[in-house]
């Protein structure tokens, strides 16, 4: 699966306030003395973007979660924190928890009567930088498949190609977990035969900007199709050398991520 190629994970957010969806941090105070705003608690800063990540499809139904650590450290808050927000989720029927060596927080529902809520407060804010960063990935990603198709060689074209074999077996299964991981592999191997690590860094970067602050793709089950044509038209243009051709594919595929996004967001507007 070649794991060790991919990029560091970028775990935190950054300086408090900044990306597309900042660091949450503590409740603040009205100016002057007046007492405690009435602002929601990182708490419910956590819960909401849990919820739109699921409801993104960023964790399928029946798909286990992130250890509290590991959530911690990506969202950038205290464990208790992620605690405190997971039991909110398994108290709406959410998550359920599963004991034994396997165990921990699985989904059990993609939508809840909470989510259209959730994904309003997560995304809406932000929503003009979002499509921003939205379309600075698909710039980028259509340079590293330009990149990719002047660059690649003999081992990278057999990496690719396994790749696009993965993908079809996933896309085949409908497990939404093992499709999100094949369309990452394909994209990595793809990077790597761009040979430009920043390059592969920052389009990592900009996945988690946009992925409610989880570096994890966005995944519509209704648009696998679609994905797979794209991913073998991507493959072959790089696999010939096609610069043109490799870019234009790229930068038209990874439209799916703000079709996806805007479809979760205007169910939200519909609940």
């Amino acid at each position: 699966m070649e794991q060790a190629e991919e990029p560091a994970p970028v775990t935190r957010s950054g300086t408090p306030g900044s990306g597309a969806f900042p660091s949450v941090g503590p409740e603040g105070r009205a100016p002057g003395g007046l007492g405690p705003l009435q602002v929601p608690s990182a708490v419910d800063h956590v819960a909401d973007r849990l919820l739109t990540a699921i409801a993104l499809g960023e964790f399928s139904v029946g798909e286990r979660l992130p250890t509290e650590r590991e959530l911690a450290e990506i969202l950038a808050v205290g464990r208790p924190t992620v605690r405190a927000a997971i039991a909110r989720l398994r108290d709406i029927g959410c998550l359920e928890v599963v004991r034994g060596r396997s165990g921990g927080h699985y989904v059990r529902s993609g939508w809840q009567r909470e989510s259209g809520p959730a994904v309003r407060r997560t995304l809406l804010p932000h929503w003009e930088r979002t499509k921003n960063l939205l379309d600075a990935r698909c710039l980028l990603e259509s340079l590293i498949a330009r990149t990719a198709a002047e660059r690649r060689d003999d081992e990278d074209s057999a990496r690719i190609t396994r790749a696009l074999e993965e993908y079809t077996e996933a896309a085949d299964s409908g497990d939404g977990a093992r499709i999100r991981t094949s369309d990452a592999m394909l994209h990595r191997a793809v990077a790597r035969a761009a040979k430009n690590e920043p390059l592969a860094v920052y389009g990592h970067q900009l996945l988690q900007e946009i992925s409610a602050g989880f570096p994890i793709e966005p995944y519509g089950g209704n648009l696998t199709e679609r994905a797979l044509t794209e991913h073998r038209a991507l493959v072959r243009a790089v696999l010939e050398g096609d610069q043109e051709e490799a870019g234009r594919v790229a930068a038209h595929h990874f439209t799916i991520t703000e079709q996806t996004l805007s479809a979760v967001l205007e169910r939200s507007t519909d609940a």
